[in-house]
């Protein structure tokens, strides 16, 4: 991955997570109930991960071949193992777009648990 595309997704990933994070605090009425919430069940009530990538990816012009494949090569080097939705995917672009969501949410879930945890210990509830 060249140095700007790097950039680029350590932007979109630090402005995802911010935003991520605004919502399911916001939502759950504090940081503590939201982070509860987000490592129970990550597309459960009050967090909903998969709806915010979908949004973010549309919102961020990442919901192309092109910017699949962005995020790919942000994460080529990451194990994964394939979510069941690849399966149902009926195009290439389809299929990059499943596995790129897979991969983004993934570690927007991971990066959002951290910055939660952050706020809790520094700022309290």
């Amino acid at each position: 991955m060249e140095p700007h595309e790097r950039q680029i997704m350590d932007l979109l990933m630090n402005l995802a997570v911010e935003y991520f994070s605004e919502r399911i605090v916001q939502r759950n009425e504090g940081a503590g109930r939201a982070l509860g919430r987000l490592r129970n069940d990550p597309d459960g009530e009050g967090v909903w991960l998969s709806e915010f990538v979908e949004a973010f990816f549309r919102e961020h012009l990442l919901d192309t071949p092109g910017g699949a494949c962005l995020v790919l090569r942000a994460y080529a080097q990451r194990p994964w193992s394939p979510p069941e939705a690849l399966a149902t995917a009926t195009t290439v672009g389809d299929a990059l777009q499943v596995m790129a969501k897979a991969l983004f949410a993934a570690s927007l879930a991971k990066r959002t648990e951290e910055a939660l945890e952050r706020a809790l210990v520094f700022g309290g509830e």
